[in-house]
């Protein structure tokens, strides 16, 4: 990487508002390859007052246009400057850049997938967008990279790409990092529960509100922390307060990284109600503090919850209520616990964001596109 020129183009930057996972993963990579000496620049969206550019931790920020109109603005950027570049990491958050449309054919390319979105488009647009946003992700994706090496975050997205978008070329297993845990677990005394998360309709929040609700009688002085921001926000307190739920469940919103780490820490249960992830990277966050998650037994966290081990899968979003209820009871018995907190350091520990970044660097060797 010393001296390569590399671009890393994502939908949005770790400071976007409606930043999430993905936007963690495409930033990790990009300040890993830095320190390996690569010249990074990160080419994406612009914010609500975000600048049009920035330098942080050695890496170049470039921002253009807004939802959708990156896109466009993203490839005439690239055209007109692909001579300077030595490789391209082009994630696909719904729909890839097409970057390959503009790069010569000697610049690698690494198209890295989260989870496949085919099913989203319906639930966030209307069948005209959502039809348009299928085509882009499947059939004409799958030729603009059919000879480029992609990466996925997790073997949920490697059977998905297969089986739902019929992907023929490389898929390459590069999973999600975890940064070290820097507080001590200290378990509120009170029966806590956290979620954490973007405040989106797929995340399914109101699943968790529904479990506060059916979970305060048996379990007094329940708090539910929900910590995270979306446009879901609204509908979801004001759905909290209709339940009767606002002395149990606490809207956190945004919080820095060492106050949600300080918040997990405390709970004794993580949960997310999630339709499906990539990976699940808040579940691994979770881990590395010690707190095991209940979660539905869906795509991407079905490999981020070792069930029984680092935590429990219920087989349906319904069964998910009676499993977070039975949880307690395993975790009662001290030597219980202690395992459970053990086994959840040790799988958080088999991750790191350096060797994330390290297998894209691999992937961006001359001869792997």
């Amino acid at each position: 990487m010393a001296r390569r020129r590399i671009v890393v183009v994502n939908w949005r930057d770790p400071w976007h508002l409606e930043a999430g996972g993905a936007e963690a993963y495409a930033w990790q990579v990009a300040t890993g390859l830095a320190r390996r000496g690569a010249q990074v620049t990160f080419l994406t969206a612009r914010g609500p007052g975000q600048s049009g550019g920035e330098r942080v931790e050695d890496v170049s920020i470039v921002r253009l246009g807004g939802r959708f109109s990156v896109y466009p603005r993203v490839l005439g950027w690239l055209a007109v400057r692909r001579s300077r570049f030595d490789g391209v990491v082009d994630c696909q958050n719904g729909i890839p850049f097409f970057t390959p449309w503009v790069t010569s054919r000697r610049t690698p390319v690494v198209c890295v997938t989260h989870h496949v979105h085919e099913r989203q488009f319906g639930e966030h647009f209307p069948p005209a967008v959502a039809w348009l946003g299928r085509l882009l992700e499947g059939p004409v994706a799958r030729r603009a990279y059919r000879r480029r090496p992609s990466a996925a975050v997790s073997p949920s997205t490697i059977r998905a790409m297969r089986e739902r978008l019929s992907w023929g070329g490389d898929i390459h297993l590069v999973p999600n990092g975890v940064e070290p845990a820097t507080c001590v677990r200290t378990p509120e005394r009170a029966p806590t529960i956290v979620c954490v998360g973007r405040l989106v309709s797929h995340k399914r929040v109101e699943l968790v509100l529904r479990m506060a609700e059916e979970l305060r009688d048996r379990w007094p002085g329940l708090v539910v922390r929900i910590i995270g921001r979306g446009p879901d926000e609204e509908r979801l307190i004001a759905l909290a307060a209709e339940r009767g739920l606002d002395g149990t469940v606490r809207f956190e919103g945004f919080v820095p990284p060492e106050r949600r780490d300080e918040l997990v820490s405390g709970a004794w249960l993580h949960v997310s109600a999630s339709a499906g992830e990539g990976w699940g990277l808040c579940v691994l966050e979770a881990a590395a503090l010690g707190v095991p998650t209940v979660a539905p037994d869906v795509e991407g966290l079905r490999d981020s919850v070792r069930d029984g081990i680092t935590g429990w899968l219920a087989p349906t979003a319904d069964a998910l209520t009676g499993v977070a209820d039975a949880a307690p009871k395993q975790t009662s018995d001290p030597a219980r616990r202690a395992e459970l907190d053990l086994a959840c350091r040790r799988w958080a520990r088999r991750f790191d964001w350096d060797t994330t970044a390290g297998r894209i660097a691999d992937l961006l060797s001359p001869g792997k596109s």
